[in-house]
């Protein structure tokens, strides 16, 4: 089982790459976002909750988080393995992943993070909300979403580092190009 967790800030081409991964991989794509947007759309309770976080620019609470991951991956018994896009973002989050995944007799393989300078971001996710309409990608929200990003998050790579399992690799450039920085990255798993 190959099971890799992929960082960068908002904009950072995650969902992008992730999608040419599980193609090339055959892994299950486990987007928190995507949980998060498919819990508002069906509006549980569990995404009304989230919406009003999301709304307010705030991170769902760890525990949330990891029910809703721990759902997913049970979901999927016969996966060859997962690519996790946006989590963890705490090192909590990190040690439940790690608890988690061990019990399941897993780890975490690898740990690559996207780095992109915070202008490019900017553009990115401007882009992206004309075309999507996303609610999180509204520019007073950005902000403090990529802020939350490089004072918070980025905080988990050393947890990761310590491992030995940590990558970075530049996301700026063609998105092939990035893919094959990603490929060469993973094939030596």
């Amino acid at each position: 089982m190959l099971n890799l967790v992929l960082f960068g800030p908002p904009g950072a081409g995650k969902g992008t790459q992730s999608e040419k991964l599980i193609s090339k991989y055959q892994l299950v794509h486990i987007s928190t976002g995507d949980l998060f947007r498919a819990h508002i759309k069906n509006q549980t309770p569990l995404g009304l909750r989230v919406s009003q976080l999301i709304a307010e620019g705030e991170l769902v609470p760890d525990q949330i988080t990891i029910d809703m991951l721990e759902e997913e991956i049970d979901r999927n018994p016969g996966a060859k393995g997962f690519v996790f896009d946006g989590f963890p973002r705490t090192i909590p989050q990190a040690i439940e992943l790690d608890k988690f995944l061990e019990g399941k007799g897993s780890k975490v393989d690898g740990v690559i993070a996207l780095d992109v300078e915070k202008e490019e971001l900017v553009k990115r996710v401007a882009l992206r909300q004309l075309e999507t309409g996303r609610v999180d990608d509204q520019a007073d929200k950005l902000q403090k979403r990529i802020d939350e990003y490089f004072n918070k998050i980025i905080l988990v790579l050393p947890y990761y580092e310590e491992q030995k399992k940590l990558t970075k690799i530049n996301g700026i450039g063609e998105i092939d190009e990035i893919f094959g920085k990603l490929c060469e990255v993973i094939d030596q798993y």
